[in-house]
């Protein structure tokens, strides 16, 4: 249970927003590593943290709306600027890397929109669903780990910031953080610009604190008025701000969020009614979350109230859009023979002996074939061949010119793991072949 008291609340949309690195990086932390490991080595402390706080807030909060934002890597536009910036940071340890596939999973399962966008922060996204979302007349929670975000915080826009891991939240409102602060949210960004933030390796000025830059902002109102007026500020500090006037200008552009990132949503298509339990069952076993399964029938959706998830058909290993487009051998080896590049390969194994398999030429292009018979292209080491578990389909006909194959780079983004998942109904969610997962785009170059 969360440790914040919630005001009681009327029906008016709500819209919660969260940081996923970071809420789930604080998981991380907050719980011991080696107390949270299943039977086959995989970590899930993050998971776990993350998890049991995402169900309190969708408890306690009752959102109409929900979306989990989550960074792609620490090169973003802000490491053009500033090559430095966070270049202070610990590499990320495996432990917490090999639980990320899973943490997304997680959020899947509950039928929450997730974002990430390269060369943008999570903050950046939350930021531009926020500016929406107030325009149209809803109410927006977010919860994260980072004080940039107090620049977000309105008459309608709350952070939840963590006091003490990811169990205790403090409600920063206008007043909240005028109280802080001494300052309005609106103001915040200046007051950061002068601070500096180590953890994100933006340089402070010299013998500057916050109390000292908290007084030049109440001061001054505003950065741009501060430095247009630098030379009237007396002493070292005074002199320490003159010397270090680029400095400080370039930490406000770098703590600026941006409202514009692009991404294509609307606020509709974030709306949220509970989670369908059987989504989470598979996954919660898999990871041997045991209390947890009976948490979530708090926030689960009646059979009449479905949840935002993909339907049975979806789920199959072969979609309802593959099993429309049937061919036979001859002529999908047809097909193969006119087609440049690469293509991806789904197939049902039964015993020893192939079933039925699937070919891929473009996300949009399926094709199903009910045979176990592959036409020369399946030999030819020149059609570069994109597979899950293409060891086993190579072991039963010979199938070369395997290019990539989705089990190994499922088992290098969780190195914690001992295990390869072979099984396809497991990884279905993954794996699964269908014209609105399959991205043959992100073919490496060099097959």
């Amino acid at each position: 249970m969360m440790s914040y008291v919630s005001e009681s609340r009327n029906q008016k949309q709500r819209l919660l927003l969260i940081d996923g690195h970071s809420m789930a990086y604080r998981a991380f932390f907050a719980l011991p590593a080696e107390n949270f490991t299943t039977a086959a080595g995989q970590h899930t402390n993050a998971i776990y943290g993350f998890a049991t706080m995402l169900i309190s807030l969708l408890k306690e909060e009752k959102p109409t709306h929900v979306a989990v934002a989550f960074d792609v890597s620490r090169k973003t536009f802000r490491t053009e600027i500033f090559p430095e910036y966070k270049a202070n940071r610990a590499k990320t340890p495996d432990e917490f890397r090999s639980q990320m596939s899973y943490l997304h999973e997680l959020v899947a399962g509950f039928g929450i929109t997730q974002f990430e966008i390269e060369g943008f922060e999570a903050d950046d996204i939350i930021a531009t669903i926020t500016k929406r979302a107030e325009s149209e007349g809803l109410e927006v929670l977010i919860c994260t780990g980072d004080r940039d975000s107090f620049q977000l915080v309105t008459d309608h826009t709350t952070v939840l910031y963590p006091k003490r891991g990811v169990s205790e939240l403090a409600r920063m409102d206008p007043s909240a953080v005028l109280e802080k602060y001494g300052m309005t949210p609106q103001q915040y960004p200046d007051f950061a610009a002068l601070r500096g933030d180590p953890s994100d390796n933006l340089p402070s000025i010299p013998g500057v604190g916050e109390k000292t830059a908290a007084k030049w902002v109440v001061e001054y109102g505003s950065l741009d008025r501060l430095l247009a007026e630098a030379e009237k500020v007396s002493g070292k500090v005074g002199q320490a701000l003159r010397e270090n006037l680029e400095s400080v200008r370039r930490n406000r552009e770098l703590t600026q969020l941006i409202h514009s990132a692009p991404i294509d949503f609307s606020i509709e298509s974030l709306a949220w009614n509970g989670v369908a339990v059987e989504n989470l069952t598979s996954l919660f076993e898999k990871l041997e979350f045991r209390t947890l399964k009976d948490r979530i029938k708090a926030i689960a959706v009646t059979p009449a109230q479905p949840a935002n998830q993909p339907s049975g058909s979806e789920l199959s290993l072969f979609s309802t859009e593959i099993e429309s487009s049937v061919l036979t051998p001859d002529e999908i080896s047809e097909r193969i023979s006119r087609h440049q590049g690469a293509i991806a390969l789904s197939f049902e194994v039964q015993g020893e002996k192939l079933h039925r398999y699937a070919v891929a030429f473009r996300p949009e292009e399926v094709h199903l074939v009910h045979s176990s018979e592959m036409g020369d292209w399946a030999f030819d080491a020149s059609i570069p061949k994109i597979a899950h578990d293409a060891k086993a389909l190579s072991r039963i006909n010979g199938l070369q010119g395997i290019a990539f194959d989705t089990e190994l780079a499922a088992y290098l983004i969780n190195p914690g793991s001992r295990t390869l998942y072979r099984d396809w109904e497991t990884d279905r969610k993954s794996t699964r072949l269908n014209s609105s997962h399959l991205k043959l785009s992100r073919m490496p170059s060099s097959a």
